[in-house]
């Protein structure tokens, strides 16, 4: 049994020094035949191989690392293992926990998740352990954004408000920026795309304030893009990839910039310009492919197939989209699974194959059901729909629709809930940041009414002093004097501000609560007619029609606008006296900038209902039609 185990050990050992020999020999290798060295590459690979001091030869195969990362993925992650080869012959705990997050990013980057998961906590438990609190923050950093990519979205955003706790505590601002930008792309996965855009913003402009490194510019650039494709903005989000793809080819950041293509070919795929999407789709392959990038092979592969599919070559299509389909399954990218099994089964359909689509429909529909992305299983009962349909087979095919009018009303319904989730999120956020820039005001104005009493009670106790002083004092309380009016005035506006935010938020608020309770009611009724017994929806309908026409509601609003808007009512009700209630809260609403939609929305009327509403009060205002209706309430 000793033997064996002993046996077991020295292979293992005898396996460990062998791949280690294995990897310094790839490494010297690849560094000999880099085809790109400069005079900064070649000291640092001098000093790699010619240093004795461990410290120094660290030091090199670190600012290696960083020049390889994302030009030669494969070359960084030699150059990793080689740090923790020498990092563990020297003992030193610092160098170990770098080099496995070295490895983490090898391994994120290549799109290896669990594996990066492994590397990137074995490095955060040395940090916590060393209390180094910057490197621990950087590696909860990676951690929060593999959360992200995993599709936990709440402990993402937990781990970057510690990461970003950390980096305001210590002045990171660099630091502090690129973790904002990495929150924001949480925030675009659960649908709060305005928090996303603000964040964002918010990013590019502390990276402004600090020394310039452009990829990270372009990182937001391309943040930005993802915002505005998401919000179907397609032109806009070309604009902003273009923006970051030119940086990244400037910098060489061939992952990113294979990426890049990828998003801009998937652009020019909305915008039906097939030609220009198979230009960017076919480089970001070829870069995908040249540094072993898997998840952007796959992608710009399924992408391509749906690209050929719209141009009617349905046998290259299934080519690209097999391929496609193996390197995820390889890679277990789930999302990308299910969404090419259902761009093959949609080529199918198009072959007028539909017993091919209803498998591999029905492959997404098993795997998708109870645990989602929604969107792709309502595709997939689409997709077996029609194909059921076209085989005449009417009653599955009836089965699969009621299904996907389920699941599409149920996204819509999601989104509606996303979006008052959000709205309720900026409203708290920005109620926590005002009430803070008020506190900070209020403190000011106590420190200065100290120093003031500290003042006079020291001139007071100087009595022979008070006579020569008087002058001075003087001149200092009336500079004090205004100082404290600026601070108060500062006050009042921020108060107004936060007012003036805390309406807007009340008016949106309520403009998509009453959106959804109009969509239920018109649900409500359907069910009805359809259902033996009415009474239950009749119930449902009265309580949704209480709810639209709750006063309480407008009363609430109406506090919060003459809390911003003081003498409007009046001056109104002044010039015009024959104005109605009703009338008056149109004009509030119109005040408030607010589209026809929205007011129809709160009004609880169509917005045809709006346009005649507007028409009536033109005229009891007497506004000509070449005058703007909207000028003329504003400047009351």
């Amino acid at each position: 049994m000793r033997f064996a185990l002993a046996l077991s050990i020295a292979l293992n050992l005898f396996q460990l020094h062998y791949t280690n020999a294995q990897n310094q020999k790839k490494l010297d290798s690849l560094l000999n035949s880099y085809p790109e060295k400069n005079k900064r590459v070649d000291s640092l690979i001098n000093a790699y191989r010619t240093e004795k001091k461990d410290s120094l030869k660290v030091d090199a195969i670190y600012r290696l690392y960083y020049v390889f990362l994302y030009k030669e993925p494969y070359l960084a992650k030699l150059l990793a293992l080689e740090q923790l080869k020498v990092s563990k012959h020297a003992n030193n705990e610092m160098w170990i926990a770098s080099s496995n997050y070295y490895l983490g990013s090898y391994f994120q980057n290549s799109g290896k998740l669990d594996s990066a998961k492994y590397y990137y906590e074995k490095s955060l438990e040395i940090y916590k352990r060393l209390n180094k609190d910057a490197s621990y923050a950087s590696t909860l950093s990676a951690l929060a954004v593999i959360d992200d990519e995993m599709g936990h979205y709440e402990s993402s955003i937990e781990k970057y408000a510690e990461v970003l706790n950390i980096y305001k505590r210590e002045n990171l601002l660099y630091q502090y920026a690129i973790s904002k930008g990495d929150r924001s792309n949480v925030y675009i996965h659960k649908g709060f795309y305005k928090i996303a855009f603000q964040e964002t913003l918010d990013a590019l402009r502390v990276l402004d304030t600090v020394y310039e490194k452009p990829w990270r510019k372009a990182d937001a650039q391309r943040q930005l893009a993802q915002i505005e494709y998401l919000r179907k903005n397609y032109e806009n989000a070309l604009k902003y990839f273009k923006k970051s793809s030119k940086i990244y080819r400037d910098q060489k950041d061939n992952v990113y910039l294979s990426s890049t293509n990828n998003d801009i070919g998937n652009i020019y795929f909305y915008l039906r310009k097939y030609d220009s999407a198979m230009h960017h789709l076919n480089e970001g392959l070829k870069l995908a492919r040249k540094f072993d990038i898997a998840e952007n092979e796959g992608n710009a592969l399924s992408h391509l197939g749906r690209v050929y599919t719209k141009k009617g070559q349905f046998k290259t299509a299934l080519e690209y989209l097999y391929e496609a389909l193996k390197i995820h399954e390889e890679q277990n990218y789930n999302t990308n699974i299910l969404r090419t099994q259902n761009d093959i089964a949609n080529t199918y359909l198009s072959l007028e194959e539909p017993e091919k689509t209803i498998f591999y429909s029905s492959k997404t529909i098993e795997k998708a059901t109870g645990k989602g992305p929604i969107n792709e299983l309502k595709n997939a009962h689409q997709y077996r729909f029609q194909a059921y349909y076209k085989l005449g087979n009417l009653k599955k095919a009836l089965e699969d629709q009621l299904i996907f009018q389920k699941l599409k009303d149920s996204i819509f319904d999601t989104k509606s809930s996303q979006q008052i989730e959000e709205l309720s999120t900026i409203y708290e956020t920005e109620k926590k940041e005002q009430q803070i820039a008020l506190q900070e005001n209020e403190i000011e104005l106590l420190e200065q009414k100290a120093k003031i009493n500290a003042l006079q009670k020291s001139l007071l106790g100087g009595g022979l002093l008070l006579s020569l002083g008087l002058v001075g004092f003087g001149f200092y309380g009336f500079r004090q004097k205004i100082k404290r009016n600026k601070l108060e005035k500062e006050k009042v506006d921020a108060e107004l501000a936060f007012k003036r935010k805390e309406l807007t938020t009340h008016a949106l608020h309520l403009a998509k609560k009453n959106e959804v309770l109009e969509s239920l009611k018109q649900k409500a009724e359907k069910l009805k007619e359809k259902e033996a017994s009415k009474n239950g929806y009749q119930q449902l309908i009265r309580t949704i029609n209480f709810d639209l026409r709750d006063d309480n509601n407008w009363e609430n609003f109406s506090r919060y606008f003459q809390e911003v808007h003081k003498d409007f009512n009046t001056n109104v009700k002044q010039r015009f006296p024959n104005v109605t209630s009703n009338e008056l809260r149109l004009m509030s609403l119109i005040k408030m900038n607010l589209s026809s939609k929205e007011i129809a929305n709160i009004l609880n009327i169509t917005q045809e209902g709006i346009k005649k509403a507007r028409y009536r009060l033109r005229k009891k205002l007497n506004i000509t039609t070449e005058n703007s209706l909207q000028d003329f309430i504003l400047s009351i």
